[in-house]
């Protein structure tokens, strides 16, 4: 039976992989994104949306899914972060997708059984430099996570994705030459980086009834590097 899904982003890399293939698979997509672009294209009604002041939505009375995409790639040394900086990127990962769900869940409540989405990074949970700002919210957005699956349980399911670094718009400036490419995919023991269109398959699997048994979890689609050695 399709399904009504709240995309919040999505107008390109992950998320736009993602709402394509819910809109082939049937579902309804509700969204809100800084600008329509790229969703206006696929013929979905956008609402204004700004992660560092989040209003309200509007939204329908039920809501099977809601997927959190807004994200940042703020890479510094430690001693060149500032208080705002670190603020910043709490607002846009953590306090966006809390006020969203705040305002999702009467909606998410009036479904049979229903399903949230949220992005960590594999930088949570390996630790690298110059990660300081983004680890410390992206970890927010892990426990937020595990909490808000205890508190929903057992109506609401909620879990995280966490991959390494895929090949999208914000990554970017860490893979925009052949180099960068080359040297970003031997990190990995997989001997790639992620590609938008295997992480959002993800995203659609854990809207689907086929996760039902699933809450609370952090998925690591990152090549092996959390947790394969190649020697």
């Amino acid at each position: 039976m399709p399904k009504t899904i709240l995309v919040i982003g999505g107008n390109s890399g992950i998320g736009l992989a993602t709402v394509r293939q819910l809109q082939a698979q049937g579902d309804h997509v509700v969204a809100a994104a800084r600008s329509p672009q790229a969703l206006a294209e696929l013929g979905i009604a956008v609402q204004p949306f700004d992660a560092l002041s989040p209003a309200p939505l509007e939204l329908p009375g039920v809501l099977d899914g809601l997927v959190y995409f807004p994200g940042s790639i703020s890479l510094k040394p430690f001693n060149r972060l500032t208080a705002e900086d670190f603020l910043q990127d709490f607002r846009i990962n953590c306090l966006g997708a809390a006020a969203v769900i705040q305002n999702a869940l009467p909606a998410l409540k009036a479904a049979p059984a229903a399903s949230i989405v949220m992005f960590s990074t594999i930088a949570v949970d390996q630790g690298m430099g110059f990660h300081a700002s983004i680890s410390a919210a992206k970890g927010a957005v892990e426990g937020l996570t595990k909490s808000l699956a205890a508190e929903f349980a057992p109506k609401i399911r909620v879990n995280a994705i966490a991959p390494s670094l895929t090949n999208t718009p914000l990554a970017g400036n860490l893979l925009n030459s052949d180099v960068k490419r080359e040297a970003a995919g031997k990190r990995h023991p997989l001997q790639q980086v992620g590609d938008a269109s295997d992480i959002a398959a993800l995203v659609c699997f854990l809207l689907s009834d086929a996760s039902k048994f699933m809450t609370g979890q952090i998925l690591r689609p990152d090549g092996g590097l959390s947790s394969v050695r190649t020697f």
